[in-house]
């Protein structure tokens, strides 16, 4: 039995190409990188500002 393979063999890109390439997954890079910081710059300041605020209710606690 025999099977007949439907894959083709990957496409040779053109240096052009290579080059288009390269600089479109370089700025998605980029791009995703961006993201990321400022969704970390994000969760660790809403962090500090729950952390506050609970520091400020668990002293007021203390007093009261």
């Amino acid at each position: 039995m025999t099977y007949e393979s439907t894959a083709r063999p990957p496409r040779v890109l053109t240096p052009e190409e290579r080059r288009a390439r390269d600089a479109m997954r370089r700025a998605d890079a980029e791009q995703a990188m961006r993201e990321h910081e400022e969704a970390q710059r994000a969760f660790y300041k809403n962090r500090e500002r729950l952390r506050a605020e609970r520091l400020a209710r668990e002293s007021a606690e203390k007093r009261g």
